[in-house]
């Protein structure tokens, strides 16, 4: 009988062990917009290798690319719920939870990689990824989704006028809404997941998105004609759910903090290094592309100025100024040596 108790307290205690080495186990669902083989989902990939790898398999990290989570929208709702444990998107998104973040839609504001880079991974970068606690959220780091660029159905675009009359989806938030109605054209606010299908059946004509997304979705089936605008720059951000995040152990949180971090870095350069190869398979696949003169640029960007005006009362002057200082530090230093070798 005292052999049967201790056999069975054995076993409980087993059990008990084998629960909490089970509990220990985390999985993480990342999920993304975009098709497989994107930048943005390499960057997920590197992501889930690096954090595999540094836990010793504790932490599982599951990769759901092309929408099959659902919209941005709703993964936000998930995220936030705690049914979803992480994803990226485009930072803009969030400007429905926190207002300031409509600032990295604004048209035109960077020029360069390297000025979005030193903005989103510096102290300005950090500061809005902060205001997202609050909001059930922790911004890990900042993947690259790229420069903007307009496509359609219709016609070449080599100049502003080209554009009035096209019917174009818009990422659903007030400022892309308001600059496509400032180039006369006719905005459609849809959930990426949707876009394909839109374009198909006609009901829009067009659409806006770096050239690693129009390919990765195969946007070229359905699109005819792309203008190399570069008019936005989309920084994605990394997000964790903070139900999820409070439940992993100091150790586990740097070891995902640590990973986010690092595959931004291999993310973006990623991106960089195939969207020339990945511009000229568009054209392989029958999109004619073109580019803007210089004197239709200054057009496009002085239309949209006054969306910029307009949105940065919404965001607050003092941030529009603090992020065009951190830009500007960066074409003072890259002026520096041209001026030195001037001399």
């Amino acid at each position: 009988m005292k052999r049967v108790f201790i056999k069975s307290l054995i076993a409980s205690v087993a059990l008990a062990a084998a629960g909490v080495a089970s509990a220990q186990d985390k999985t993480i669902k990342f999920a993304n917009q975009n098709a497989a083989g994107h930048p943005i989902v390499l960057g997920m990939e590197k992501f889930k290798e690096i954090v595999e790898k540094n836990s010793g398999g504790k932490i599982k990290v599951n990769v759901f690319p092309g929408g099959a989570l659902g919209s941005d929208q709703a993964n936000v709702s998930a995220i936030q719920g705690g049914t979803l444990e992480m994803a990226s998107m485009n930072s803009g998104i969030f400007a429905s939870q926190v207002k300031e973040f409509a600032i990295f839609d604004f048209p035109f504001m960077f020029a360069s990689g390297k000025e979005a880079d030193a903005a989103v991974d510096g102290a300005f970068g950090k500061k809005l990824h902060a205001k997202l606690e609050e909001k059930g959220m922790i911004g890990l780091a900042y993947y690259e989704l790229g420069f903007r660029n307009i496509t359609n159905s219709k016609r070449a675009i080599n100049k502003v006028e080209d554009l009035e009359g096209l019917k174009l989806r818009v990422i659903p938030n007030p400022i892309n809404v308001d600059w496509v109605k400032a180039l006369g054209a006719n905005p459609t606010p849809l959930p990426f997941p949707e876009l394909y299908a839109a374009l198909e059946q006609k009901a829009v004509d067009g659409q806006e998105n770096p050239v690693a997304t129009i390919n990765g979705a195969k946007l070229y089936e359905v699109q005819k004609h792309l203008a190399l605008t570069g008019h936005q720059y989309n920084p994605q951000s990394v997000i964790i759910s903070k139900k999820f995040w409070e439940k992993l152990s100091a150790a586990e949180k740097k070891i995902v903090a640590d990973a986010a971090i690092e595959s931004a870095k291999f993310q973006r350069e990623k991106a960089r290094a195939l969207e020339a190869s990945i511009t000229e398979n568009l054209k392989k696949n029958g999109m004619q592309v073109t580019q803007l003169p210089e004197a239709e640029m200054a057009k496009l960007r002085d239309k949209m100025r006054p969306v910029t005006a307009k949105y940065g009362v919404t965001v607050g002057q003092d941030l529009v100024k603090e992020l065009q200082a951190e830009i500007e530090k960066v074409r003072s230093a890259a002026a520096a040596p041209a001026k030195k070798s001037g001399k």
